[in-house]
């Protein structure tokens, strides 16, 4: 407990300083902390067990107890813990991981870039993009597109590309030129009397209008989500990235699918453009990658950005840039191991026979009063809370009353996130039939619990 002078909850209290936390609270509040997992459940040191539906961060994959991907990380430690890739240098793992990745995802993505971390990998893209421009003679080619509510990171140019107000609020960000679009998210933008049909083509048609304002010279990328995930799990409206591919194409504009949350099965299919049906120039995955067990993203990009970058790093006598733990063999071989687990045990093909049941017994929450509206696909959603159902108004302040659900699902035994007025939820994709029934119970205390807070006042 918190009155322990010496107890971890003391310490961390002292010292840490926690990401995506008010600080002053957490100093009254102190931590919950995790001490060990067992598949889909994790557990405190209180002894509390939870279900974690959120799969950490949107990210474990194969669960919290897998022993196939200690032992390659212990084995690779003993072969050899660490070599950089910088200079010709390279070891097994990272070509071995280099290949598989090419090998899934989709055809013409056939060169691959190491990072730690997805926000590191999109800081990644900027780079590359604006050095192929200038490689190809396109100074003023270096403006970007994102979305209003995308999420591409924290770093000072990925965090310029996330669409989130507390990503920017005080940090003086954006700090490149990006242009933030309406956020393709038909239940709450949508206009009165606009049907589906309606509102992708006004979202298309504004695509193209910014382009023309700022001139397609100008523009390198659009960088987007499949299905946005931190900023509330937003799925596009039908027709939306076919129709974003076709215009970048017409205008040279590179295509940027940022599959973090949506890559290695989350989605029901490997990789989330291939559910919508567009191929990217340019695509970034981490998380499941290792099921975060350690860090590592990956960026891949088709034959022609690859050449355009490899001809000008032949002029200049190289690419200036990397880090030190650039294709780390140990990440890369868990990651190997990672995506073997996945596909012996066929958890992208659980997630698309799964998808079923999951999305239809949280649609059974959309009459629940807290709840305007029930999203998602595969084994990814949100439960967007309302204080008004028929005008959507939300709770003020925004998120409040889906922090309340979140604080009551972790009472309940379950973890989820809230995202403004979203409750998010993102299982391991290990996740059964009974998993999913125990989650929805779960999650329906909760939901009436924070509703009989609200009654009481």
């Amino acid at each position: 407990m918190t009155d322990r002078p010496n107890s971890l909850h003391a310490s961390d209290m002292a010292h840490s300083m926690h990401p995506y936390t008010n600080m002053r609270a957490h100093e009254e509040k102190g931590p919950m902390i995790m001490t060990r997992g067992d598949g889909i459940r994790v557990h405190d040191s209180e002894g509390k067990e939870y279900i974690e539906a959120l799969a950490g961060l949107w990210s474990v994959a194969v669960g919290f107890s897998e022993n196939r991907l200690a032992d390659v990380a212990y084995e690779q430690m003993k072969k050899l813990p660490y070599y950089h890739s910088f200079a010709h240098k390279a070891h097994e793992p990272s070509i071995r991981l280099a290949e598989k990745l090419v090998e899934i995802t989709p055809e013409g993505l056939n060169r691959v870039f190491f990072t730690n971390s997805g926000s590191e990998a999109n800081d990644t893209v900027i780079k590359m993009v604006w050095f192929l421009n200038n490689a190809l003679g396109r100074p003023e080619k270096k403006k970007f597109l994102s979305r209003n509510k995308a999420y591409h990171g924290i770093t000072i140019a990925s965090g310029s590309l996330t669409g989130l107000p507390a990503n920017h609020k005080d940090f003086d960000l954006p700090a490149i030129p990006v242009t933030h679009l309406t956020t393709p998210h038909f239940w709450r933008f949508g206009q009165d009397g606009e049907s589906e049909a309606d509102f992708t083509a006004r979202l298309l048609q504004e695509l193209e209008e910014t382009i023309a304002r700022e001139g397609a010279d100008t523009i390198a990328a659009l960088i987007g989500e499949p299905v946005m995930g931190a900023g509330g799990v937003m799925v596009p409206p039908e027709g939306y990235w076919p129709g974003v591919a076709e215009i970048c194409r017409k205008h040279d504009i590179l295509l940027v699918s940022d599959e973090v949350i949506n890559g290695f099965g989350r989605l029901g299919t490997p990789f989330g453009c291939e559910k919508f049906g567009f191929t990217p120039d340019i695509l970034v995955t981490s998380k499941q990658l290792t099921s975060s067990y350690l860090p590592l993203a990956a960026i891949l990009v088709s034959d022609a950005v690859y050449d355009a970058i490899a001809d000008h790093t032949a002029m200049l006598g190289t690419f200036g840039h990397g880090f030190t733990g650039s294709g780390h063999p140990v990440a890369c071989a868990v990651g190997l191991e990672n995506i073997k687990i996945i596909e012996e045990q066929d958890l992208m093909g659980n997630a698309a026979r799964l998808e079923g049941l999951f999305q239809s017994e949280l649609r059974k929450f959309a009459d629940h009063s807290l709840v305007g509206e029930v999203r998602g696909v595969g084994l990814i959603a949100g439960l967007e809370l309302v204080k008004e159902k028929t005008t959507k108004e939300a709770y003020s302040p925004p998120g409040s009353m889906a922090a309340k659900v979140v604080a009551a699902a972790a009472e309940e035994g379950l973890i989820c996130r809230n995202v403004y007025e979203t409750v998010a939820l993102c299982p391991p994709l290990i996740i059964t039939e009974a998993d999913i029934h125990e989650i929805m119970t779960r999650l329906g205390r909760a939901l009436d619990r924070a509703c009989a807070d609200l009654a009481s006042g």
